[in-house]
């Protein structure tokens, strides 16, 4: 079976989508399924410097990059055009037996699913939250357009959607579309376990060696909900607590934080770390004592499930979609998102850490049962060759 995964872009400054998807490419692979990813070199405001137009071993993935168009205006390069990509595609796409497009409101998927129904290749869509409320209703006019016009007939033109959650699968099923879904969550890679974390992570930051260590880490935008995050933090200040930060956005909206921080009385006991990754983002976990995301919308959130798998006990609002599951197996806290019900969270916790630490056991126990990327392989291959079988597709989450 050979199967062509198409998003807009892999670097790791697009999220993690783009790490989830390399690291479901990896886990197909292992289940000998031939499958490749083509996408075009956006790196954000820059561009990847890689080889363009043949097939290369990126984070040990077969990747085809494809040049981005680059004009001044910000608006056209997120969207990623790129005319090298539709060429390709539309020469080689007869060449896989399954097209799985990633991510919506973008060219390359756009011209991915087009082509594929061009000429009559199956192809699977994984909108990665973006057909969720409350990203539907960011850009509200502009998207709603684009889905009218394109998008919609794309989607009911696939042989299925594939969803990470339920709550995602809820939210998409109200608006009508005429296609099959199926639940599949997104796997985690397990990183070695680092021994020394905790002390390693209070001498790197300066932090005493008995004082919770409470962690954000996520993309910064007002998506996440930091203008509830660190005004519930203030309320708790007479608890003795050091907030790390870790995570890059835009300049404006890290000034914004900056400012939120100073305003809160929370910037002498923050340390904003920037944008981690490797070694440096597993002792942050490891180390760490709580881990938080207040957003307001995540279908997913592979972060709060890399916390959940070393044992880290985690604060999430319900916009999380693994809110549920934290909840219901008691791997955390789950308050609204209000300044108040967090602050009352942050409280129980800081009142009750020696509790919390048995949460953490068990959800480390809990992920490595049920969300691995072997396991996460084997449905998604399961489901290919139902498409291919022109089956039914069965549920598989």
């Amino acid at each position: 079976m050979r199967v062509l995964h198409v998003i807009p872009s892999v670097p790791k400054v697009r999220g993690g989508t783009s790490q989830a998807v390399l690291d479901m490419v990896k886990a197909l692979r292992a289940n000998n399924i031939e499958a490749e990813i083509a996408t075009t070199n956006d790196n954000g405001d820059d561009l990847l410097d890689v080889p363009l137009q043949k097939q290369i071993e990126y984070e040990n993935v077969p990747i085809c990059f494809f040049h981005r168009f680059s004009p001044n205006a910000k608006a056209v390069r997120e969207y990623a055009f790129s005319w090298q990509l539709t060429v390709w595609l539309w020469q080689n796409i007869s060449q896989y037996n399954l097209i799985h497009v990633h991510a919506l409101f973008s060219y390359p998927s756009t011209i991915a699913m087009a082509i594929a129904r061009l000429q009559n290749i199956p192809y699977v869509v994984t909108p990665h939250g973006l057909l969720c409320e409350w990203s539907l209703e960011q850009s509200t006019r502009k998207k709603q357009i684009y889905s009218k016009i394109i998008e919609k007939s794309n989607l009911n033109h696939s042989q299925a959607i594939h969803f990470t959650s339920q709550k995602e699968q809820q939210e998409v099923s109200k608006l009508g579309l005429n296609v099959p879904g199926f639940v599949i969550p997104l796997g985690l890679s397990i990183p070695d376990p680092i021994p020394d974390a905790y002390s390693r992570l209070r001498q790197l930051h300066h932090i005493s060696a008995s004082e919770p260590v409470i962690l954000f880490l996520s993309r910064l935008h007002h998506k996440k909900g930091l203008d509830y995050l660190i005004p519930a933090l203030s309320k708790v200040s007479h608890h003795c607590f050091t907030f790390i930060l870790a995570g890059s956005g835009t300049s404006d909206y890290e000034a914004e934080i900056e400012s939120l921080l100073v305003s809160n009385g929370l910037r002498d006991r923050t340390r904003i770390v920037g944008f981690v990754t490797g070694e440096s983002k597993d002792i942050l976990m490891q180390g760490s004592d709580l881990f938080i995301l207040t957003s307001h919308s995540e279908n997913f959130a592979v972060s709060v499930l890399e916390s959940l798998a070393v044992g880290l006990p985690v604060l999430v609002t319900p916009g999380v979609a693994l809110a549920s599951i934290v909840q219901e197996n008691q791997l955390g806290y789950v308050p609204d998102m209000d300044v108040l019900a967090i602050s009352n969270a942050l409280e129980d916790y800081l009142n009750n850490t020696h509790i919390a630490k048995n949460m953490g056991v068990n959800a480390r126990e809990f992920v490595l049962e049920k969300y691995t990327w072997d396991k996460v392989a084997g449905k998604m291959q399961a489901v290919y060759q139902q498409i291919l079988q022109h089956q039914s597709i069965t549920e598989c989450n």
